[in-house]
């Protein structure tokens, strides 16, 4: 590599010494503190050339220790010109939080405060992988660690301060090891301490987990992994300011002492806080803030009082009702001060007439006990549960609340629709998805819809946290689940009543969670007393409106089952509440939730069995990864085509293909055509659809299963007599087909007639008198020649009647022959055959002459001259014993008995319905090749559920009940009397 060398620009150094820096002596801002270049340096002294000057700058820095991990605050090194900056590091991982604030006075009634936190990708060493290669909208993670960043500093901003104040944090480095949300608000309120910006700080913000039942302070990613609680508590030195718990079913108890500890906890951070911002904090300034004078708020309030007290006493009213009777309560006061003339009250009309409205109400909660709807302080408003209402959707339940009404829908997707998640730290995807929808018309309002919304996705995660916890694991429920909570009518705590919704409509899809979780809001009503800020009285409220929310002092929203907490949320408006008030308030909240699960568990207690025809169906299959490549074409085009065409969802892993579809007719299209390209694990007794390639006289070969080849055999074509096989099958054809075994040559056999139903057997007629063939002849599972050659080391080929048992004993097949080898094995065998002898054949040609004229008595005849030939040569060729087989079993000398005579057996004499005595001559998996004397052979088939307990040798007494399609006698046993 070429090095480079830093050369310096002989322009610069040509420069006369008046523009230079040093000549004017410029100064460097530093935290506050300037710094001046020295006048004369040692380099200088010694040349004439003169030199830029030096910039110094001054950083300070605090360190400290809490739950053993070393944290130290910076400022001064980066981002000076901000109002206040500092850079928090606890290990590797650093967070920048800077403040600023507009300059000038604010004309406005609320607090203008944006706070935003930013993850970008440099600081765990990746280009983004976006088209343009950068940071696009706020991510879902950025917007809640946003919320959980101003929930607590909002309240400690001073009654009156209207300016825009925005705070920004952004994660410069890390390591993975600790999740940066805790850092950003602990910087956070550093950088407004060091500001000018009026603030009622410091906060401390700690994260308490808890493994193997020990509670661990800031706890690493690795140990809240495995941590069934994560608990964010942020505090003043004496109050509680933000609380957000995430639990798999803690108790209340044990919540407490989490608590409890946090406290203490989260303190250690605000002396580090104060001794830095001794150091290099900055004056806080005097800015205007907007008040209301004490003349203007009485006018306001004798005029306004009496009116809002009687709208407020009166329980008939509804939301709307009540909120039309202030609404014209604030315009009679507007024409009165507009007939006196008062501009400043005009101005400040509003917010004045919410004062007193929250006056009013706050003396009638804490003097009488009475709510603005009549309800006693811890009275659950009227519930109504339905769940199932759109039968077409995978779940659905409607939950309502008092005014307060919520629709959840639950859809079920594949594992590849999990939602990808690009955050430094915690898992890549997540399964469970919830998401909040709050639409104008729920509060008949008009509005437009936006992007995401931090108050709606802030919502739909707390919902989530709560479910989360009772959702069954990964491996026992692989499926992706979403949960559509649309508010339909809100008048509080909306949130709440989408975890009850959620919670029914999860078992109305048939999720097998454990059991229901349901949520509510406790609210807070205090009476603080003004000179000392400590609160002299105070309420609970269980279950609150929107308007209590509004005018009280805290939203307190609780989520969990009978067991258990599974979420909390604390936001509150005073600039803190003591712990013990909100450890009181755990108790109002289990005995609110018992009565809301009571009325959820009337409605639907137990997951729903999905058998209907919406069902959705999930498939998990095993295959190699050059068979999922197979499918998933060149750049996914392949499985693209195939998810567009059916409208299901294929998600590949390393080695599993899990396919999901919305129904069961879906899911038998998907797999067809997943089938037709790789294929799949052959079974014996799975059905697989093919497509006949080529067409022999002994039956037709059939590819399928992502091209593999089997063979179906002529006896398996129909229940039927099948003389030609080209009279069923067809090249090109396409047919479901089952797998029925493997043969000795290798091949796969297939079954055409194991997928038919099976045709109805006609009842025999007589047992002792010969009766003539019917049309329907009874079918075996194979002819002699298959017998003697592809039974051979039981390689059987099954047939429909086989039972469950045999079918799951056979060996599966795993070889594959083409149609071309078959021949060529055949023609080698048709080789062999011809070194017969002169006396073999002089047998058979008897034998010939035997069948033929006992198939002419029989009454068995083809309905055709040349069809009666080819069956007939067919027989003669396969009924032949062959001269080994003569060897090697001696002639039994089996006879008829008949009345008293006995003479040797022969093919003329046997018609249906006779009676012999046989001999077992072998011995095969599905029945018995039986040894009638004078060189016939028969075939009896094993019944189901019968004992097989035979013995080469045996004698049986059977008879003649039907011939197969090549003239084979089929035997059937006699029951002696």
């Amino acid at each position: 590599m070429a090095s480079v060398r830093n050369k310096i620009n002989p322009l610069l150094c040509n420069l006369p010494y008046v523009l230079t820096w040093r000549r004017f002596g410029f100064r460097t801002i530093c935290s506050g503190r300037l710094g001046f270049a020295p006048s004369t340096s040692p380099s200088m002294a010694d040349t004439d050339t003169p030199v830029a000057g030096t910039k110094v700058l001054e950083t300070f820095a605090e360190e400290f220790e809490i739950g053993s991990r070393k944290i130290t605050l910076e400022t001064g090194k980066i981002a000076r010109f901000a109002n206040g900056s500092v850079i928090l590091a606890m290990e590797e991982t650093k967070v920048l939080s800077t403040v600023a604030s507009s300059k000038g006075d604010a004309i406005r009634d609320f607090l203008p405060l944006t706070v935003d936190y930013q993850e970008k990708q440099f600081a765990q060493s990746v280009i983004p992988t976006t088209y343009m290669r950068r940071e696009g909208a706020p991510k879902e993670r950025e917007l809640l660690c946003g919320r959980l960043i101003d929930r607590p500093i909002r309240p400690l901003f001073p009654p009156g301060f209207y300016h825009e104040v925005q705070v920004m944090a952004s994660v410069l480095s890390s390591d993975g090891k600790q999740d940066p949300d805790i850092l950003a608000a602990n910087a956070s309120s550093a950088a407004l301490m060091l500001s000018d910006i009026p603030w009622g700080g410091p906060i401390g913000v700690i994260r308490i987990g808890r493994v193997s039942g020990q509670f661990v302070v800031n706890p690493s990613m690795e140990e809240l992994s495995i941590s069934d609680l994560n608990l964010v508590y942020a505090c003043t030195r004496d109050k509680t300011l933000m609380i957000d718990v995430q639990a798999r079913e803690i108790s209340e108890k044990d919540l407490e002492a989490a608590l409890r500890l946090a406290h203490p906890e989260a303190v250690k951070y605000l002396d580090p806080q104060i001794r830095l911002a001794a150091k290099a904090g900055k004056q806080k300034k005097e800015y205007k803030l907007s008040m209301v004078s004490e003349k203007t708020f009485e006018k306001i309030q004798n005029l306004a009082k009496e009116p809002i007290e009687a709208v407020f006493t009166d329980p008939t009213y509804g939301k709307f009702e009540r909120g039309e009777a202030l609404e014209k309560i604030t315009q009679d006061v507007k024409r009165a001060l507009e007939e006196e003339g008062d501009e400043e009250g005009l101005k400040i009309l509003p917010k004045t007439v919410d004062t007193v409205r929250k006056q009013v109400v706050r003396r009638r909660i804490i003097s009488e006990g009475l709510r603005v709807d009549g309800r006693c302080l811890d009275e659950v408003r009227p519930l109504y549960c339905e769940a199932g209402n759109l039968p077409v959707l995978h779940g659905s339940a409607i939950f309502s609340r008092g005014d307060t009404q919520v629709l959840c829908t639950v859809t079920l997707g594949a594992p590849g629709d999990a939602q990808r998640l690009d955050s430094l730290v915690g898992p890549s995807s997540k399964r469970f998805m919830l998401h909040y929808s709050f639409p104008p018309f729920c509060t008949n309002e008009v509005g437009k819809r936006t992007g995401l919304n931090r108050r709606e996705v802030g919502h739909g995660t707390l919902a989530e946290k709560a479910l989360l916890a009772v959702l069954p694991p990964e491996d026992d429920f692989p499926y992706a689940v979403r949960i559509n909570s649309e508010v339909m009518a809100s008048d509080g705590s909306t949130s709440m009543a989408t975890v009850c919704g959620g919670s029914m409509a999860l078992m109305d899809s048939g999720i097998p969670v454990r059991e229901h979780v349901a949520g509510l809001s406790m609210g807070l009503v205090s009476d603080v007393d003004p000179s000392t800020g400590e609160i002299k009285d105070y309420r609970l409220l269980t279950d609150i409106l929107g308007l209590e929310d509004h005018l009280g002092d805290m939203d307190f929203k609780f989520a969990g089952t009978r067991n258990g907490v599974t979420a909390i949320q604390l936001d509150i408006k005073p600039a803190g509440i003591p712990l013990d008030i909100v450890c009181e308030s755990l108790d109002p909240a289990l005995k609110g939730r018992l009565q809301i699960l009571e009325h959820m568990e009337r409605e639907i207690s137990a997951p729903r069995i999905q058998d209907n025809i919406y069902s959705p169906r999930l498939v998990t299959s095993k295959y190699s990864n050059d068979a999922l490549r197979r499918l998933i074409g060149p750049v996914g085009a392949l499985k693209r085509k195939i998810e567009d065409e059916t409208g299901a969802r294929i998600s590949v892993s390393d080695g599993t293909l899990t396919i999901i579809a919305k129904n069961q007719s879906v899911m038998e299209k998907v797999q067809e055509k997943v089938d037709f390209i790789i294929g799949r694990e052959i079974e014996i007794g799975g059905v697989y659809k093919g497509i006949v390639v080529s067409v022999k006289e002994y039956g037709a070969f059939v590819e399928f299963n992502g091209g593999q080849q089997g063979l179906l055999h002529i006896s398996e074509l129909s229940h039927d007599p099948v003389s030609r096989v080209s009279d069923v099958v067809s090249v090109g054809q396409q047919l479901s087909l089952m797998c029925i075994g493997q043969d000795v040559r290798g091949n796969i056999n297939l079954s055409l007639k194991a997928t038919l139903p099976r045709p109805k057997s006609k009842t025999d007629i007589s047992v002792d008198e010969p009766v003539a063939p019917t049309s329907q002849e009874v079918n075996v599972w194979a002819a002699i020649e298959d017998v003697s050659n592809e039974l051979e080391n039981q390689g059987a080929t099954v047939g429909p009647e086989t039972n469950d048992s045999t079918l799951k004993s056979a060996t599966p097949a795993v070889l594959i022959r083409s149609a071309a080898e078959c021949d060529e094995e055949e023609k080698s065998d048709a080789l062999n055959l011809k070194g017969d002898n002169g006396s073999q054949s002089a047998s058979k040609s008897e034998k010939k002459t035997r069948i033929l004229s006992s198939l002419s008595e029989s009454g068995f005849s083809s309905r055709s001259a040349k069809k009666s030939k080819r069956s007939k040569d067919a027989i003669l060729d396969l009924i032949s014993d062959d001269e080994s087989e003569q060897k090697h079993t001696p002639e039994v000398g089996l006879h008829s008995q008949i009345g008293s005579d006995k003479a040797p057996m022969s093919a003329n004499k046997l018609k249906l319905g006779m009676r012999v005595t046989a001999k077992v001559h072998q011995i095969r998996a599905l029945g018995l090749v039986l040894d009638l004397g004078g060189g016939i052979r028969g075939m009896y088939r094993f019944e189901p559920g019968m004992k097989r307990d035979f013995e080469v040798g045996d004698e049986l007494r059977v008879k003649c009940s039907s011939f197969s399609t090549k003239g084979i006698p089929v035997l059937s046993l006699v029951k002696e009397e």
